[in-house]
């Protein structure tokens, strides 16, 4: 532990110094407008990959943006770890609220960060997570202590759905054969407490479009006499939910799952303050479904929130005007057990039968994904719990994520492995928002802690 932590401290300024040069490639996969960037990420994320140790590297085309392959096999008789990651970052509007440029990197010490982290958008989400495995293995195989085999499959498509990866690992089940899949791209308690993520919800996420007259209309000449699109759409989604907050599509909650009271109690011993909870984001109170705290609103229960509203006019000054057309954008996370194909299939017939007479609806499904939950027996879990324990002196603690990552049901299916999720984040990092930031002691904390994990999981596989 010693050998590694000195390995840190001597390269640290490398280390930072790396990540905020990636940092600045605006590699944004939803925006066609970025498209050379993200291909020039996955040639800057292959460079490194060379460099750090690995024997092949390779660029590999898909339908999408590329994947990034790199491997070191030092004797095919020993386990094999399959890293997964992704290059490609989210967009980073609003711009006005960003306190420095998103692709112009700058560190800053914050109350939870006194060592300082790093502004930019991708720092935690998932370069600098990403990265963390890439100097991991640098210093394995400075060190002559890579204990076994190791590949890396790195993606570039993972913020607009991994539209690509399906069809990469259907067609490469030999090429990413492995014992166990490791990714940080997930997060923990604090930096006094680690966690290790081991049930994720799944997703889907959907589009609709509520249209009315042929074209946009005087509302002075036409107000009341036509259906208003908008109008129908506020009150379509605000039918959504109950008094209760539950949802009201018929069906939706037929496969889900309650977990007993015991498994609740022990979510509960998570730490949390609902007082700093709701300080930190501003609020005079929490909101959700009746019947459950916050920790199970966000984690074990599937919701479904409007993501974006628009239609009419929305620009300064007043234009008196009933809009044609009125669309949003609604995500759905979904627990284990829930499909997220039959949901898109659940909502989409709920949704058409609430239109007004007057309006007609399109419903177009973007992307989704199955919820998992990983079992804490495995040896990849002890293994991760091992690590976490040597490097920040107390054992991890077991956690559900609200959040989705649906390739991870995707690997299990096609790939027969497990993933065990050693995220090094913060909630406090704002991913997906502006002045999205990574701690350096995170970020360093994950390079020393990624190699014991290597280390324990080929003792425990004996």
């Amino acid at each position: 532990m010693e050998n590694i932590k000195a390995y840190v401290q001597e390269h640290k300024d490398r280390f930072i110094n790396e990540l905020v040069e990636l940092l600045k490639i605006p590699s944004v996969s939803a925006d066609t407008a970025y498209s050379h960037d993200v291909f020039e990420t996955a040639d800057a994320v292959k460079a490194s990959l060379e460099k750090a140790g690995c024997d092949f590297v390779e660029i590999c085309e898909t339908p999408g943006y590329p994947i990034v392959y790199g491997e070191k096999i030092i004797d095919k008789s020993l386990p094999t770890v399959l890293v997964y990651g992704h290059y490609d970052v989210q967009p980073p509007d609003p711009m006005e609220l960003w306190t420095s440029p998103p692709f112009e990197p700058v560190i800053k010490k914050t109350e939870i960060h006194p060592e300082g982290a790093i502004f930019a958008r991708g720092s935690c989400d998932d370069k600098g997570q990403m990265y963390m495995h890439v100097k991991a293995l640098e210093y394995m195989v400075q060190s002559n202590t890579l204990p076994c085999n190791v590949k890396f499959m790195i993606e570039g498509e993972e913020e607009i759905g991994s539209k690509s990866l399906s069809w990469f690992v259907e067609r490469n089940q030999e090429k990413l054969k492995n014992d166990v899949i490791l990714i940080s791209d997930t997060g923990m308690i604090s930096n006094q407490q680690p966690s290790i993520t081991t049930g994720l919800r799944g997703l889907s996420y959907v589009e609709v479009e509520v249209t009315g007259p042929n074209r946009d209309l005087h509302s002075g000449l036409y107000g009341g006499a036509v259906a208003n699109p908008i109008n129908a759409l506020a009150k379509m989604i605000a039918s959504l939910h109950d008094e209760n907050n539950h949802i009201t599509i018929p069906g939706f909650y037929d496969n889900v799952v309650e977990l007993s009271l015991e498994e609740r109690a022990e979510m509960a011993k998570a730490p949390f303050n609902l007082d700093n909870y709701k300080k930190a984001l501003d609020l005079n109170d929490v909101y959700g479904e009746s019947g459950y705290v916050t920790n199970e609103r966000n984690s074990i229960r599937p919701t479904l929130d409007v993501n974006g509203i628009w239609g009419g006019y929305t620009g300064e000054g007043a234009k008196t005007v009933i809009a044609s057309k009125a669309f949003a954008k609604i995500s759905m996370r979904l627990v284990p057990n829930q499909d997220w194909e039959e949901i898109t299939e659940l909502f989409t017939k709920h949704f058409t039968s609430l239109a007004p007479a007057g309006v007609t609806v399109k419903v177009k499904p973007h992307h989704g994904g199955q919820g998992y939950v990983t079992p804490i027996d495995s040896i990849g879990y002890k293994a991760a719990n091992m690590a976490y324990t040597e490097t920040f002196g107390v054992p991890a603690i077991p956690v559900r994520s609200g959040g989705s990552i649906p390739i991870v049901a995707l690997f299990e299916k096609e790939l027969k492995s497990k993933t065990i999720l050693m995220g090094f984040g913060l909630d406090s990092d704002a991913i997906h928002s502006p002045n999205e930031h990574f701690g350096i002691f995170n970020y360093l904390k994950g390079i020393e802690t990624i190699p014991l994990f290597y280390k324990y999981f080929v003792e425990l596989s004996k």
